[in-house]
């Protein structure tokens, strides 16, 4: 093993105040409190799918609304995944999964580019889980793509429950990223023809 890829990345706003500790050579490890369950729960399922050791700390103005501790927490874990990865010298890079949960099946792939795009095609009609819109896992995840400097591709191929689809969201999308950072070559083999990513 080279460099150790881990990262340590803390925000602070007049909304959110946020700590994440992440190591993308780890074995899915995970300590995590947002003050809201059920996003804390996508966040472990997150971590353990991708074997990413994960510490998280949130806290925010969640009696307001959940909207700014869930995008916020997006950027902070984005900004940790692009600093652990580094120069990307010996990733593989691309990936592409189908991830099931029951009823839902989605696609997710992803290119570590270093050009940020998100295409989410995921509709859900019954959108609230608890006291948890699934709709804002989209927040989450533009928030995290964008910070992490990210190609990423999500769609729904089929599925109703919203539960299943949003564990199928963090679920894929941690596997691809898993994939697509796994060092396969030499640290010094940047994976695009520029010589950066």
């Amino acid at each position: 093993m080279g460099t150790p890829r881990t990262a340590e990345v803390t925000r602070e706003t007049k909304e959110t105040q946020i700590e994440v500790r992440l190591n993308l050579d780890g074995q899915g490890v995970y300590t995590i409190n947002t003050g809201i369950p059920f996003f804390n729960h996508l966040l472990e399922l997150f971590a353990k799918h991708g074997r990413f050791d994960l510490t998280i700390h949130a806290e925010g103005d969640i009696e307001v609304d959940f909207h700014h501790l869930v995008e916020d927490t997006g950027i902070t874990m984005g900004t940790a995944f692009k600093k652990a990865l580094g120069t990307k010298g010996g990733i593989k890079r691309y990936s592409s999964m189908y991830t099931p949960m029951d009823e839902a099946l989605l696609r997710t792939s992803v290119d570590l580019s270093g050009r940020p795009y998100l295409h989410y095609g995921v509709e859900i009609h019954d959108p609230v889980v608890v006291h948890f819109n699934t709709n804002l896992i989209e927040e989450f995840v533009r928030a995290f793509v964008y910070s992490a400097e990210i190609t990423l591709h999500v769609d729904l191929i089929r599925g109703k429950n919203a539960h299943h689809i949003v564990e199928a969201v963090c679920k894929g999308l941690a596997r691809t990223l898993y994939e697509a950072s796994e060092v396969l070559y030499p640290e010094d083999d940047i994976p695009s023809t520029k010589g950066v990513l």
